[in-house]
């Protein structure tokens, strides 16, 4: 039989107009397995899978302090280059579930289920998309921890401030951890947004956590093939990791860049969260020089989502060029 779109129409009509009977519940449909869905995408590095599941994005009017060292207008000339709005700026979040084989290990937890309310659904997600992409939170053996700010560590605890992942070891890093930690730093944080991570960081390792954490060193596996780099500036004890399984390898910046449009593109731009621009500026610079020379994949926190992809030169600064979306692994 032949469709025509006359048919087609008056067809879609009925369907809009008919009621749904009592009987009959909506359901999503459940993800197949080794496809690709909206909230989450999964490749793989030799042997190892990994899933990057969608915390969401936080989208916010520019201020003129946003970048320290540079005018507001030439931020928003960036960001039409990059083709993106004036005047707002958009930052993504995007942890990472790494199946070795013998252990699940999620590679830190977004901003957690009190962002999910507080930014009405636009950020917080990960825990749902974790769901959604097949994960138990109670079937996780180890949580990685990269830096303790709040859009990397919040989604350690439920909603109701129970640990998320509750047979999981939780590792961090020692410079991480011994900063933030010191009653003397804590004393002499600046008023504002440092005391706030301060509280933040003891709400939530002290009173929910116990400091039941295992810190762990740079240059030493922290998980199978997961080997933890020292990129400080960001924060003292900031890390990323190289993931490697048989011949393959990608590099796990963490926060070497936030969105790679504009920080990519001018590395000597320094963001008002880096906790020292300067060494920021430095690490970043030496990360990206190496990932260009070695030819590394990039998997960025930050990226606009699925955030993989490859870093090349481009003048005094650098390009990421997103890979080809892959529909299954």
């Amino acid at each position: 039989m032949e469709l025509t779109r006359r048919h087609a129409l008056s067809g879609a009509a009925a369907i809009a107009a008919t009621p749904l009977l009592p009987s009959m519940t909506a359901r999503a449909a459940a993800p197949v397995a080794d496809k690709q869905a909206p909230s989450f995408y999964r490749y793989k590095v030799g042997d190892i899978q990994v899933t990057v599941v969608s915390d969401g994005r936080n989208t916010f009017a520019l201020e003129d302090s946003f970048i320290v060292n540079a005018k507001k207008e030439e931020v928003n000339a960036a960001l039409e280059k990059a083709f993106l709005p004036r005047d707002i700026f958009t930052i993504y979040f995007a942890p990472l579930v790494i199946n070795t084989g013998g252990k699940l290990v999620v590679i830190d937890t977004g901003n957690g289920p009190v962002a999910k309310v507080n930014s009405k659904g636009a950020n917080g997600l990960f825990a749902d998309n974790m769901a959604a992409a097949g994960f138990d939170p109670k079937a996780v053996d180890m949580v990685v921890i990269s830096h303790f700010h709040t859009d990397h560590v919040n989604g350690l605890l439920t909603a109701e401030g129970s640990p998320a992942f509750p047979n999981a070891e939780l590792l961090v890093p020692a410079t991480e951890w011994k900063f933030w930690m010191d009653d003397g730093e804590m004393s002499r944080a600046p008023a504002g947004r440092m005391q706030g991570l301060f509280k933040n960081n003891r709400n939530i390792f002290d009173a929910a956590l116990k400091r039941k954490v295992t810190p762990y060193e740079w240059g030493k596996e922290v998980a199978p093939g997961l080997l933890a780099v020292e990129s400080v500036g960001h924060t003292p004890g900031h890390t990323s990791y190289v993931l490697s399984s048989g011949s393959g390898k990608v590099f796990i910046q963490s926060d070497v860049t936030n969105n790679p449009n504009p920080f990519a593109t001018n590395p000597g731009w320094h963001a008002f969260f880096d906790q020292d621009a300067e060494v920021a500026e430095k690490t970043r610079r030496r990360v990206y020089d190496m990932v260009v020379a070695e030819k590394l994949m990039v998997q960025g926190f930050h990226y606009p989502f699925p955030g993989l992809g490859h870093v090349v030169k481009d003048g005094d600064g650098y390009r990421v060029v997103p890979a080809p979306w892959n529909p299954a692994i």
